[in-house]
């Protein structure tokens, strides 16, 4: 069962709430965050981000950039913006995105859990990227960054949570630049508490990471690092978990640098072999599974499988595994999605005209766009033990860094 448990988190005063929550750090390039950031000397991009208050041509990885993060969240708690809670509690996150909310808890896992099977994984991760996790919460002292858990909705908890949000005053309520509405209440009741602890270790087998395999990693791997001296707090990493029936995935679509020798002729015609084509006038956002769009030489097309090119197990049946296989494989000679530097990942938010801008900017050759992937297929994969391609999965909409932030030094 579920091992969860409150914690003093550190927090922004309620006037500067929406002046510090920033995005998650992975979802925009350095360039993004100093624009987001600019003006703004309260915005948690300062911790996230910190190499934009750097020359603009630091490495994003250097020594430098982890000591102005530490520097940085040290500056908001001296300077009073940043105030950590006297005693644990659980707060409840709602984010609504089209008038559409969906409710969670924060509170700290169980590293053990992770390591156990517990909290369960999708997908593998990037060695330099967990590197950087790594030294980010080393040097800080702090987990910045929320690992986003899924678990099977339960009615007594999704009540329990319900009538909170009813009955109470939360102490953040602002819209964010993006119109997504984040709410946060505080449960500092020790009776709530423990409830709400109990019923996770009695009644929820296991989460599932949705968002975050890297930041989870890192935290493990910090741990470790510390060996017998290791910090209470480390046996623990900063989590928002979500009942599954709220969650909504969407499409996370590809680009490609070049075509691997092909002319859009010659590739059209290898596609052929598995797939049926059709150009689309319009931007292609599949309606079904193993449905793809491409935007290739000025032109989207409509891609459907052929029959029988798709096998019926958990991780073959997904589209980015038949996209694998069948072309950024087979076709374009990718073989190995987290390594190769020829692909890249656009998160179903930024569009269909994200993936037109790259190519017909000539920075990429061609795009695809995917169905996404259900939480029943997530949670089939985890369950099994299997994992997903890179980057299956894009979650909307996203938490905010900076509301709430764990310690792991007391």
């Amino acid at each position: 069962m579920c091992d969860i448990a409150p914690f003093r988190a550190l927090r922004p005063l309620q006037e500067r709430a929406a002046a510090v929550a920033a995005p998650p750090y992975d979802v925009m390039n350095t360039e993004e965050a100093r624009r987001m950031a600019a003006g703004n000397p309260f915005s948690f991009l300062h911790v996230t981000r910190s190499e934009i208050d750097l020359p603009a041509n630091i490495h994003p990885y250097s020594t430098l950039v982890y000591e102005k993060a530490a520097e940085n969240i040290h500056t908001l708690i001296h300077q009073g913006t940043l105030l950590r809670d006297p005693n644990p509690c659980y707060y409840i996150y709602r984010l609504t995105m089209d008038g559409r909310p969906q409710t969670g808890l924060v509170c700290l896992s169980s590293v053990r859990d992770y390591e156990q099977g517990v909290i369960k994984k999708h997908e593998f991760t990037r060695p330099e990227k967990e590197q950087d996790r790594i030294r980010h919460i080393s040097t800080t002292g702090a987990q910045t960054g929320n690992v986003f858990l899924a678990y099977p909705a339960h009615l007594a908890l999704n009540t329990l949570i319900e009538k909170i949000v009813q009955t109470e005053r939360s102490v953040y309520d602002f819209t964010a630049a993006d119109d997504i509405r984040h709410e946060v209440w505080v449960v500092a009741d020790k009776e709530i508490v423990a409830r709400i602890t109990q019923c996770f270790r009695e009644d929820i087998p296991s989460t599932y990471i949705a968002d975050g395999h890297h930041r989870a990693a890192s935290a493990a791997k910090v741990k470790e690092s510390f060996g017998s001296e290791a910090p209470t707090g480390s046996d623990w990493f900063l989590t928002s978990l979500f009942p599954s029936d709220q969650l909504q995935i969407m499409d996370y679509n590809r680009l490609v640098r070049d075509l691997h020798g092909h002319t859009p002729e010659s590739l059209l015609q290898a596609l052929e072999a598995a797939f049926t084509i059709q150009q689309s006038p319009a931007p292609v956002k599949p309606s079904q599974p193993h449905q793809f769009g491409m935007y290739l030489d000025s032109q989207w097309y409509v891609l459907n499988a052929q029959p029988g090119i798709v096998p019926n197990d958990p991780v073959g049946i997904l589209d980015v595994s038949v996209l694998s296989r069948h072309i950024l494989e087979r076709w374009l000679g990718i073989h190995d999605q987290r390594t190769d530097k020829r692909i890249d990942f656009v998160g179903g938010i930024r569009g269909l005209m994200e993936l037109q801008a790259r190519v017909d900017s000539g920075e990429m050759a061609i795009a695809f766009s995917l169905h996404p992937v259900s939480i029943q297929q997530l949670f089939a994969i985890a369950d099994t033990g299997d994992v997903m391609p890179p980057k299956s999965t894009w979650f909307e909409p996203k938490l905010r860094d900076g509301l709430l932030t764990h310690l792991i030094r007391e």
